[in-house]
């Protein structure tokens, strides 16, 4: 049986999942490189918190790892304060150096919805953290399902949103955006 998906009155929430940049990447040790992991995984915006980061990253020799860790960390930092080109030099500098780097990928899906408000640009780069194995599969899926509705998609948006609410049961934005959806069987 297929499915007709159509909008209700309300709009998404779009900028939902574009207004938080997730998954911060883990540092070992106690340097200004874990600090800076610290204020990204709190979702910090404060200009002081990108100097341990600066430091860990001008100053300490830093394992290949945790120098791309710490280049995701102050990508979240910078897309926090709404510096969102700064945060894609961060993570295109941590995708240059593995370019499989899931949580990298993931973060630039996000912070290129956020700056353009589009979904083409973001749409493949939320399916390859995925492939990638993204430590926040419901995050990707959401914004992936945000992407293809900005793209017109509403059937993939819909499937993709509906994936986010059974990875993230808890997670209220996906759950909520489903109800926009009214599905309808076709023929």
């Amino acid at each position: 049986m297929k499915l007709m998906l159509k909008l209700a009155a309300s709009a998404l929430a779009v900028t939902t999942v574009a207004g938080t940049a997730q998954g911060a990447v883990q540092v070992a040790g106690n340097s200004s490189a874990e600090t800076c992991y610290v204020s990204a995984a709190r979702q910090s915006d404060s200009r002081s918190d990108l100097q341990p980061c600066n430091f860990a990253l001008d100053q300490e020799a830093l394992t290949y790892r945790d120098r791309i860790a710490t280049f995701v960390n102050r990508g979240i930092i910078q897309f926090h304060r709404g510096q969102y080109n700064l945060a894609l030099a961060d993570f295109d500098r941590a995708l240059s150096m593995d370019a499989e780097q899931p949580e990298a990928m993931l973060n630039k899906a996000i912070a290129l919805m956020r700056r353009d408000e589009r979904g083409d640009e973001a749409l493949p780069i939320f399916t390859r953290a995925l492939e990638l194995g993204t430590q926040r599969p419901a995050v990707a899926h959401y914004g992936r399902g945000l992407a293809h509705h900005l793209n017109g998609d509403l059937t993939a948006a819909y499937m993709d949103i509906l994936t986010a609410t059974e990875l993230a049961p808890e997670w209220d934005a996906p759950r909520n955006d489903l109800s926009n959806y009214i599905v309808e069987p076709t023929g």
